[in-house]
């Protein structure tokens, strides 16, 4: 085995020189949950002069925020990147990965550390729909301002990161389920990107997500054995 190594932006670049795959991304007939779990893929190569409706995307992120999160505070906020010039701004800062300029738009996928201070607005929606007595509603107000307002700033950023990955994940389903591509993508300048972009102090940065419209399908998935990943009840 070799012991050569590649810089990050050649790690990240390098996939689509070594990719042979020869036809553009699959267009599901069949868009039940199971068929668009196995059909997508990281697609990493766009075609640029594909423009998105807002409404399709909207619609998308729409579907990606059904997700579940910690005491249902909805953590994730998104700063979708549409502009041309905004997202050449965006490009050295990921390393120079072409999907950040030619995908239709670039969506940052953030975590609010300070999302708990929304539980009165949330839980007040819940008890208006009559799912949840005022008097509980409360309770759960109470509890969740105490508690989590409580929690260090790493720990917070956990929960981000964590409701982050589950709203992310349902985004990209969402996007192959309506014809669309994405690839996540964590090589990036955090701390120059929350800079450039004036993002908030108390957000954390997830991931990058490029959405578009594919022009080659990228890699057929290759995955451990499940039985490489699975236990039953407990650890020996």
């Amino acid at each position: 085995m070799t012991k050569k190594t590649m810089s990050k932006e050649e790690y990240l670049n390098k996939v689509k020189e070594i990719d042979t795959t020869k036809g553009a991304p699959k267009q599901l007939e069949d868009t039940d949950f199971l068929t668009v779990a196995k059909e997508r893929r990281s697609v990493r190569q766009y075609d640029p002069d594909f423009k998105m409706d807002k409404s399709e995307i909207l619609e998308i992120l729409e579907t990606a925020t059904l997700a579940p999160s910690s005491s249902n505070l909805q953590p994730w906020r998104f700063l979708v990147i549409e502009d041309q010039k905004e997202k050449e701004r965006l490009l050295p800062i990921a390393n120079n990965q072409q999907q950040i300029v030619d995908a239709s738009v670039v969506i940052a996928i953030l975590g609010d550390r300070e999302a708990y201070k929304n539980a009165e607005q949330i839980y007040s929606a819940i008890a208006e729909k009559g799912n949840m007595p005022d008097e509980v509603k409360d309770m759960y107000v109470n509890s969740i301002l105490d508690g989590y307002g409580k929690f260090p700033k790493d720990r917070l950023a956990k929960i981000a990161h964590i409701d982050g990955g589950l709203v992310s994940m349902q985004l990209m389903l969402a996007a192959k389920a309506k014809g669309y591509d994405t690839v996540p993508m964590g090589g990036y300048d955090e701390a120059q990107f929350l800079k450039a972009f004036n993002v908030p102090e108390n957000y954390e940065a997830i991931m990058l997500i490029s959405l578009g419209k594919g022009s080659k399908a990228g890699f057929e998935k290759t995955r451990l054995p499940l039985d490489d990943v699975l236990s039953w009840n407990r650890f020996e």
